[in-house]
Parts: C-alpha cells; sequence; structure tokens
C-alpha cells in the first residue's frame, strides 16, 4: 500500500492542475454550443478541416514509415555518436516551429539547398502547396516518432533476435519478422502521436506552405484567422481540435498509465 502524501503536496498538485484546465474550461464556456452544426458546416471550416485530416495522415503515414529505420539504427547505437544522432533527430520536437518552417523554406524552397534540384528533376515545388504542409507536419511529428519507437526497441530481450539468427533469418527478416511485431504496440502509438502532432501543427506551415484558404489553410491556421474575424467559428474549430487531442490521449492511456 503506497504512503498518503502530504496535504500541502496534495493541495498544490490540485492547483496545478486546476490552472492548466482553467483555460480550457474558460474556452469551452465561451462555445456557441447551439451554433455548433451551422458553424462546422461553413465553407472556410470544412475545407481547412478536410485539408487537416488529410494532411496530418499523410504526415503521420511519412514519419512513420521514415521514422522506424531511424529508431532501430538509434536502438544499436551507443556513445557520443548516439547522442549527437539522436538530438539531430530530435532538434524538432524543441525548435520554435517558425524557425523550423524557415529551415525547411531554405532547403526545399525553390531557390533552396535541395528544392532547386527537386524542381528541376521532377518539376515539384514543395512550399505553398499540400506538399509543403506534409512536409513540414512529417517534419515537427517525426521527433515523437522516433522517441515511441527506440524505447520499446531498446527494452527488448536480444535472446529473441539470437534465437530467430540461430533458426537462420538474415537480419532483415529478423527485423520484420521479430522485431518490429514485438513492438507492434509502439508502432501504433508512434502513428498516433504523428498524427496528432500534425494535426495541431502551426508555426512550420504557416512559415513553409502559406495560409492558402482551400489550398494550405489547415485547421490550426484557419483557427487563427477567425480570431480576428469570426470568433465564434475560431471556438467552434478549436472544440474539435480539443476533442481530437483528447481522444488520441484517452486512446493511448493504458501506454502512459498502466493498470496496477
Amino acid at each position: 500500500m503506497r504512503n498518503r502524501l502530504p496535504r500541502r503536496v496534495r493541495v498544490l498538485g490540485l492547483l496545478v492542475v486546476a490552472l492548466v484546465a482553467t483555460p480550457v474550461v474558460s474556452l469551452l464556456c465561451r462555445v456557441p454550443w447551439s451554433r455548433m452544426p451551422s458553424l462546422l458546416t461553413e465553407q472556410v471550416v470544412t475545407d481547412a478541416l478536410l485539408l487537416s485530416l488529410l494532411s496530418s495522415v499523410l504526415a503521420a503515414f511519412v514519419a512513420v514509415t521514415v521514422g522506424i529505420p531511424v529508431a532501430l539504427l538509434l536502438s544499436r547505437m551507443e556513445g557520443v555518436l548516439a547522442s549527437v544522432t539522436r538530438a539531430l533527430i530530435m532538434l524538432p520536437m524543441v525548435l520554435p516551429p517558425v524557425v523550423g518552417g524557415a529551415a525547411l523554406l531554405f532547403a526545399f524552397g525553390r531557390k533552396g539547398t535541395l528544392g532547386s534540384t527537386l524542381e528541376e528533376v521532377t518539376g515539384l515545388v514543395l512550399p505553398y502547396s499540400l506538399g509543403g504542409v506534409v512536409l513540414a507536419n512529417a517534419f515537427v511529428a517525426l521527433p515523437f516518432v522516433v522517441l515511441t519507437i527506440e524505447g520499446s526497441l531498446r527494452s527488448l530481450d536480444p535472446r529473441f533476435e539470437l534465437a530467430a539468427a540461430s533458426l537462420g533469418a538474415n537480419e532483415f527478416k529478423t527485423t520484420v519478422r521479430v522485431v518490429l511485431p514485438m513492438v507492434r504496440g509502439s508502432l501504433v502509438a508512434a502513428g498516433f502521436l504523428a498524427w496528432a502532432r500534425a494535426l495541431g501543427e502551426f508555426g512550420a506551415t504557416i512559415t513553409f506552405a502559406g495560409n492558402i484558404p482551400g489550398k494550405t489553410q489547415t485547421l490550426p491556421l484557419a483557427v487563427f484567422v477567425a480570431m480576428e474575424t469570426d470568433q465564434e467559428a475560431a471556438l467552434a474549430m478549436s472544440v474539435v481540435l480539443i476533442l481530437i487531442s483528447l481522444g488520441v490521449l484517452l486512446t493511448m492511456r493504458e501506454r502512459w498509465w498502466p493498470a496496477r
């Protein structure tokens, strides 16, 4: 049986929880619930919602696809090289989103390090396009994928891989048929985290892909614009984002709060 916390600690903890909850509750109290159906069916809102859903799903797919080999690599690395590599991959998590968007622009813009070559070879222009939205979202979501999967990979018992190797499986088959199935739960969790992070991305998206209604204006960008022109629509869209975020957290609760 656990010892009871000191009363002052419990009171302080509850006060902090209340402080964090106050902004969300305040927002929900201002929502015009009776007008929600009409607000959410406005053209600008539906365009932003559909674009957000499409771009966030694509970004999550990209982040998981490229994040798996990175997580596998990091789980086998040690020492200074591993620390430096991990720091580079985690950088978008702590980097100001606007700076991340500017970095993407200098790398993948029409005159960027890679963007000019990409346009010459494929004719693809990423800035101010759906592809740019997906790239910006995947860029900020990738660290969450790598962090989630790498942690599970490092906790695996290496004897399973040794057993597979002793039965004649090569490294690729061992990874695909033994290692990845054993961290299936983490792969799913990484996908949900990447999707939720991509859905809420703002700074990198507006810097790299712009804020073009019907083309690159995602739901967070639409909320930003609506706060100046139509606060009721902004509140309605904010509720959608809050419910989605809360749903992701509750879906993944067992990964963070295991039953005892």
